[in-house]
């Protein structure tokens, strides 16, 4: 496991003379991170974040970083959208290619009034049936989805469509969380049963 660590970080500020204290950017990409930590209290100046291509799983620890505009967490083994509603200035956020099924935790990015660009792409979620319809009905500050321009006639047929889709969506959530919970079970008795055998061999 990697750790984020002072020392990492002023590696990565060296465009700052590696003060944190004032670092407005900073790129912690490739680095095998499972964790976000620190940053929001070392580096509270931060504007733009890339921690793409790590093994971070769960959003967290960043709701004090009030100016981040641009937060990049693309390929990683995020499920969930959740705990960014601190970063007030948030303007693009990039979640492409990780393992986000819950299509309805897009809903906790609705405070992110500035939130402009949204990248989804190569999340189980964009494959739900009126994907694209429910995320812009949902999140009216977003101008584009996944790259494509949103549209002010897609936004109102999105809207016209919302209740009907909304009910959808949470059905497909249901059952994409109790396949993952099946999944998940699956491998924890596997890997005990695997477990089990290495010792039985070992002895």
């Amino acid at each position: 496991m990697v750790f984020i660590t002072e020392s990492l970080i002023r590696k990565r500020a060296e465009h700052n003379e590696g003060e944190l204290s004032t670092l407005e950017e900073v790129s912690l990409h490739q680095q095998d991170i499972e964790r976000i930590e620190h940053l929001d209290k070392w580096c509270r100046e931060l504007r733009i974040l890339y921690l793409q291509s790590n093994l971070i799983s769960k959003i967290e620890n960043v709701g004090r970083l009030k100016k981040l505009e641009y937060l990049n967490l693309a390929l990683n083994n995020i499920e969930y959208i959740e705990n960014l509603s601190g970063c007030e200035s948030l303007n693009k956020l990039d979640l492409t290619l990780n393992f986000i099924g819950i299509l309805s935790s897009i809903e906790n990015l609705r405070d992110n009034i500035h939130l402009a660009d949204l990248y989804l792409t190569g999340n189980p979620c964009v494959d739900h049936e009126g994907y694209r319809e429910y995320v812009i009905a949902t999140l009216p500050q977003l101008r584009r989805l996944d790259g494509n321009e949103i549209t002010k006639t897609e936004r109102i047929l999105a809207l016209q469509k919302y209740d009907r889709i909304s009910k959808q969506i949470e059905e497909l959530d249901q059952a994409y969380a109790e396949k993952r919970k099946s999944q998940v079970d699956d491998y924890a008795r596997t890997k005990s049963e695997r477990d089990a055998d290495e010792k039985y061999f070992e002895c």
